[in-house]
Order: structure tokens, then sequence, then C-alpha cells
């Protein structure tokens, strides 16, 4: 199933942090999880996603990642623990 959705993925509880968009999230976190594309996230382990917000369009998505991706360190966490505190992996609640 599509989703157009932001997501935010870490390699721990507060640690590395990778903020991306995408219009299938499913299969976005599934080729994350096993290093399917080489890159930031395959570098520094980032498989677990922590936050995502599902959006309508696009472009309402993309202002939202750059809006996340411009924000300090310290919003991202607080936003992360606004609605996942113990920083467990919600990729379950996106293909169930």
């Amino acid at each position: 199933m599509k989703r157009l959705a932001i997501y935010i993925l870490t390699n721990h509880k507060n640690g590395t942090l990778y903020t991306g968009v995408t219009s299938n999230l499913p299969k976005r976190i599934y080729e994350h999880k096993n290093e399917i594309t080489k890159g930031f996230t395959a570098k520094y382990d980032c498989k677990t996603l922590v936050y995502f917000e599902i959006f309508d369009d696009m472009e309402n998505a993309i202002a939202r990642e750059k809006q996340i991706k411009g924000g300090s360190r310290k919003k991202k966490i607080d936003l992360i623990k606004s609605i996942n505190p113990e920083w467990n992996d919600l990729y379950d609640n996106i293909t169930s």
C-alpha cells in the first residue's frame, strides 16, 4: 500500500538520525532495513523507524521534510518523543 510520508530513522535511542520522504513508506523502510540502497542509513546503521507522518500529496510531504531537516537535533528528538517516547521501532505499525 502506497503512503506518502516523511520519516525518521535511527540506529539506537538518541543516536544518529536520518530524515527522509517517500511515496511508499513500507517499501522504503524495508529497503533501509535490508541495506538495499547504500548511503547514509547503511553507513550509520539507521534501521529503526521512530517517527513518521502521512500526507495526501508529495508537495506537502517535501515541505515538511525540509522543515524537519532544517530544525535542530533537539527539535527532532522532541518530535520523536512526542509520539514515541520509548523510541520503539514503528515498522510493524506501517506493515500491518
